[in-house]
């Protein structure tokens, strides 16, 4: 191999490490954690930019201090991979902690480059006295400790993200009402946080689905019409699913998509596999992109622990069924029969009368983030979750006869690919 070969592989391989971290983390800084990463991404902006443009109509940003790709969703309504809280049980947001965290950023934009917790929460209290968001069933006064729980949640995403960095205090003496906190703003990064393609305050009002297809659309490529350009903006929404989705369902796409796919699948999914090393997985019901480093994703499975356990063996029993949805109230009994055979494994709280249902929700929380089962309300009311196909990797087969004997089905359990 020559030297100049080996120069050319080291560049591919900088450049899909500096993509694949742009992807785990849009919003990387120079310094802390991500420096290692920043440092990269600025190395091979340019090369990065051009791909992202041409690809996704992501666009990057990269300074001295911050690299920002500016990432919107495919689909801009699924809503199964929310913000989380950054330690503990990583529960997600509430509509109250999205609403907050907008009110904090609003707050911190026309703050002083310092500022303390308490005095952050009051700001916040104050803007979340508009008769708007009253109407909206949201209010915020800071008279439970509750509320002051969903702050420190915002401030401690908005830590994590280097908006803002701890400078004195702490967080945990505010919950408890007992000091304070305080924190210097680093405007860099608060600027660089929105990923729209137009300002939130020049959308007009109109529903939730109306503002967020506003928020993120391309307003140059919408306003034109030529072929190369709507060709262009089925490239954008496709890729940009292929690498976001975990599975790219058939049945999910326009008849323009479907059209445009089938004929480019091929070229997408190569361009996706030199940048990123994802590896295309297609089938007849759809394409994922599968991470062979598994890394390039907010939720595994399996995964240990109680949790992941139980959602493995619903997983597995929802992939055995029938096609027809399972109402919630049957995959509760499964868990409560989950718990006599294996609860000597699972954690105590798992164990306790009730329990079921918390694991079933997280169980088909995780299914769902996932693309392999979707949840609906019936005509009777009833709550109910139906498999989806890539959910068949998880099907086991029947016990196999070998040498004579039939052996445990248990130590045979092998998935139907």
């Amino acid at each position: 191999m020559t030297t100049g070969t080996r120069t050319e592989d080291q560049t591919r391989a900088e450049v899909r490490r500096a993509a694949r971290a742009l992807l785990r983390e849009p919003l990387l800084r120079g310094g802390g954690r991500t420096a290692d990463d920043f440092r990269l991404v600025r190395q091979h902006a340019r090369e990065l930019r051009e791909w992202f443009d041409r690809n996704t109509g992501w666009g990057l940003h990269v300074d001295s201090e911050t690299a920002r790709l500016r990432k919107t969703p495919g689909a801009p309504d699924d809503a199964t991979h929310p913000a989380r809280e950054t330690g503990g049980a990583r529960l997600p947001f509430t509509r109250r902690r999205y609403v907050l965290l907008c009110l904090a950023l609003a707050v911190l934009e026309r703050s002083e480059n310092q500022i303390a917790l308490g005095r952050l929460a009051e700001q916040v209290v104050l803007e979340a006295a508009d008769p708007a968001l009253a109407e909206a069933g949201i209010s915020f006064t800071l008279e439970e400790r509750s509320e002051r729980g969903d702050l420190v949640a915002v401030v401690r995403l908005l830590t994590r993200l280097g908006v803002i960095a701890l400078v004195a205090g702490d967080d945990e003496d505010y919950l408890r009402s007992t000091g304070d906190a305080l924190y210097d703003v680093r405007r860099r990064v608060l600027a660089g946080l929105l990923a729209g393609g137009v300002g939130p305050s020049t959308v007009a009002a109109g529903t939730d689905g109306d503002r967020l297809a506003a928020l993120t659309a391309d307003p140059v490529l919408e306003s034109m019409d030529s072929a190369d350009l709507r060709n262009r903006r089925l490239r954008h929404t496709l890729t940009r699913r292929l690498i976001d989705d975990p599975v790219l369902y058939y049945g999910t796409l326009t008849e323009e998509e479907s059209a445009y796919l089938a004929s480019q699948r091929t070229a997408i999914t190569s361009r996706i596999t030199e940048l990123t090393g994802l590896v295309a997985e297609a089938r007849a019901e759809g394409i994922a992109m599968v991470d062979p480093d598994d890394d390039l994703t907010d939720v595994r499975m399996p995964e240990k622990g109680t949790h992941g356990h139980v959602t493995l063996l619903l997983a597995e029993y929802l992939a055995s069924g029938p096609p027809r949805p399972v109402p919630r109230a049957e995959l509760e009994e499964q868990v409560r029969g989950f718990a006599r055979q294996y609860g000597g494994h699972w954690s105590k709280t798992a164990k306790e009368p009730g329990a079921e249902a918390e694991l079933v929700h997280r169980a088909v929380e995780k299914l769902e983030a996932l693309a392999l089962v979707r949840t609906a309300t019936e005509a009777d009311g009833t709550r109910s979750v139906r498999a989806l196909p890539a959910l068949a990797r998880f099907a086991v087969g029947a016990a196999v006869v070998r040498g004579g004997s039939a052996t445990d089905p248990t130590d045979e359990q092998e998935p139907r690919r």
